[in-house]
């Protein structure tokens, strides 16, 4: 593939929800720029983007995908991105290398969650955005209502550029609007065609609307615009190519990605609107060796910086890491310097991609994006720069995983293979976390959803053989007391020879400290202080089971005063027994409770949501801690609730609001738990 400046270089994804038809747009795309010979599908597993295994198999991507074309004269890197969820990490990737969005919506669907979503993230990341509104063919697709809710959603902003045209059920082309022309479709060719006779009626409305988001983009406009004047073809696309840059105009456009229909428009339209990765007077921050910022402009003369921004574990080729190069030039056979990690880096050959088909390439200019295997040290969200320049890039900002499971292996002796394989796959996929829980003993999963975990389960089957199961996280409860008490404890042993014989009273109490607050108060040298540390890690010991439910017992202050030795028989092991059996007497007698970890939890949902949620905190036995507007109709609740309750909450939130919220949830505080949970949890220990 030849090499691209990179002014002539547009980066863009496809968002949008399950089932809208991005991977099918990216497959008509390639097809008609004349990269592929035919158009696969994605029913079939015949496409370019979705060629893992695990997509082919579920019939939907998993994975954020690349592929490049040319569009005169101009190379489009397209990621295609999951529409799933579960797989925003992925969507994270794609739109941190992105310079623009394609939102696609299925004409059936309208204004879904995923669209919602999609717009919300081209926002954070300040990319400009285009809607494509797939399957108008569709005798079911009403083009206006589609329409109607993006206006009413989005505003002024929406520019439909594209009125498509039916006889009977069929579209057959569509009126570009800006233009007020008729665009004909010709087989893989659109051609121009005459204006449809009454047209005017539905036309109108919606040049209305481009007129009112191209008078927004100046105040000569607007004064314009309220005189009356009609605006010129050049002042409307100078308008438009301003406003669409600055994310101030969003155009809407259609066609059927599965029959090819409107597919050269939406090229022409990417190659006209979509800004290069050098458009931008932006400078990019970069942090230097000495924790010092630079200041870097995406130009190939500058000194080399790429971000490595997915990593995929091939069988065959090794590590795979992509990248996109933010300033200088990406050459083979050259070494490389990785801030992130303090390491040199050899790069062998480069390639752009084609799916998971590499295309090997003599460099890549400022602005492109590629592929490089084998880099032994390098992971996602490391930068990669010259020897002499290094420099180190901000990386992406990942969804956090709040849905833990304990993972079971299905096969004896297989946990040191399931740590081995969860550990590598961590490397591909940062938005979920495996650790041991040293307290419980649990090997935990945290993961996105059930579908992420799912896909997750089916790898490590796949690519390293074992086989787990799930089961409910345990809590890990505390046990406390709220009495004090004085007991004594007596360990005494004679069996021939030495004996063993340790004598100890031990004052017991709360106290708000964590572990254990040991103190004595000896009078008379009744227990040598040689034997003080012995009685401490005694009880250290002892601590570690309650004796409720053999929960960890925390907040004991223990204060040894009195006690007898024996000069022969006495022993520090002795000792530790006798405040073992003091312990072990004291403890039922303090009053003892068991208690519960309590988390801080915050929700971001739509306004008309909270009544659902607050009612649901209050059935997990929450306590509501206040609400607070946090702008464009979402409300942010916080409240705490105790741990245990948490299990099922992000499938549970997900369904509450049709997955338009999102939660974070963290361990706060131990509080004590109500009598009725206490009973069931020494039950459940018995």
């Amino acid at each position: 593939m030849k090499q691209y400046e990179t002014s002539k270089i547009k980066n863009f994804c496809l968002l949008g929800h399950g089932n809208s038809g991005k991977t099918s747009l990216a497959e008509a795309m390639l097809y008609t720029a004349g990269n592929i010979d035919r158009m696969g599908k994605t029913q079939e597993g015949t496409t370019v983007m979705d060629f893992d295994p695990e997509e082919i198999k579920r019939k939907f991507s998993i994975s954020a995908s690349l592929a490049s074309c040319e569009w005169n004269g101009t190379k489009f890197n397209i990621l295609d991105t999951p529409g799933y969820f579960d797989f925003v990490g992925e969507v994270q990737q794609a739109l941190r290398v992105s310079d623009a969005a394609i939102i696609v919506l299925s004409g059936k669907s309208g204004l879904t969650v995923g669209a919602e979503k999609a717009w919300k993230y081209c926002e954070e990341y300040g990319i400009p955005k285009m809607f494509f509104i797939n399957k108008v063919d569709d005798e079911r697709v009403d083009y206006q209502k589609v329409l109607q809710q993006l206006k009413d959603k989005y505003g002024k902003k929406i520019a439909p550029f594209q009125l498509p045209l039916k006889e009977g059920d069929k579209i057959t082309g569509f009126i570009n609007v800006v233009e007020q022309e008729a665009r004909i479709f010709d087989g893989n060719r659109t051609i121009t065609g005459e204006m449809p006779a009454g047209i005017e009626g539905e036309l109108e409305p919606l040049r209305e609307m481009i007129k009112e988001a191209v008078a927004e983009q100046s105040e000569e406009l607007m004064d314009k615009y309220f005189s009356g004047e009609e605006f010129t073809l050049p002042e409307m696309y100078s308008a438009l190519r301003e406003g669409v840059a600055e994310g101030d105009i969003v155009p809407v456009l259609c066609g059927s990605a599965y029959h090819n229909l409107g597919i050269p428009s939406l090229l022409n339209a990417i190659s006209a609107y979509f800004p290069s990765p050098n458009a931008k007077e932006d400078f990019i921050i970069a942090k230097k060796k000495d924790g010092s910022e630079s200041r870097i402009k995406v130009d190939s003369n500058d000194p080399l910086s790429a971000l490595v921004f997915k990593t995929v574990a091939d069988p065959y080729v090794g590590k795979m890491s992509y990248f996109k190069v933010f300033s200088g030039v990406m050459t083979p056979d050259t070494t490389v310097y990785n801030m992130n990690r303090d390491v040199n880096e050899k790069i062998g050959k480069i390639f752009t991609m084609q799916g998971k088909k590499q295309i090997e390439v003599e460099c890549l200019n400022a602005g492109d994006i590629g592929m490089v295997s084998k880099l032994s040290k390098t992971k996602t969200c490391d930068t990669l720069s010259g020897l002499n320049h290094p420099y180190q890039l901000e990386g992406i900002k990942f969804a956090k995983p709040n849905m833990e499971l304990a993972v079971v292996a299905k096969n004896k002796g297989d946990d040191d293979k399931i740590a081995q394989g969860l550990i590598k796959l961590m490397d591909e996929d940062k938005t979920f976390a495996f650790e041991i829980n040293k307290e419980t003993r649990q090997q935990l999963l945290k993961g996105l959803g059930d579908q992420h975990i799912d896909v997750i389960v089916s790898k490590l089957k796949n690519k390293f053989g074992v086989d787990i199961s799930f089961e409910k996280p345990k809590v890990p409860y505390r046990e406390t007391i709220r009495k004090k008490v004085k007991v004594e404890g007596k360990h005494k042993k004679q069996s021939g020879g030495h004996g063993q014989y340790g004598h100890v009273w031990i004052e017991f109490e709360p106290t708000d400290s964590e572990g254990l607050v040991f103190e004595e108060k000896i009078f008379g040298g009744s227990v040598p202080k040689g034997y003080f540390p012995a009685v401490e890690k005694g009880l250290q010991d002892a601590m570690e089971h309650g004796v409720l439910a053999g929960y960890p017992m925390v907040g004991l202050k223990a204060t040894l005063v009195d006690g007898s030795y024996h000069d022969v028989d006495s022993s520090e092991m002795a000792f530790k027994m006798a405040a073992n059996l003091a312990y072990k007497a004291g403890m039922p007698q303090a009053s003892p409770v068991i208690l519960e970890p309590i988390g801080h939890l915050k929700v971001y949902a739509p306004d008309s949501y909270t009544g659902d949620i607050i009612g649901d905190i209050n059935k997990r036995r929450g306590q509501m801690l206040g609400m607070e507007p946090v702008g464009d109709g979402i409300t942010m609740i916080e409240g705490e609730i105790p741990m245990a309750e948490m299990h099922s909450y992000a499938s549970d939130l997900r369904s509450m609001t049709q997955a338009r919220g999102d939660f974070e949830f963290e361990f706060d505080r131990y509080q004590e738990a109500p009598q009725n949970v206490i009973d069931k949890i020494v039950e459940e220990s018995k």
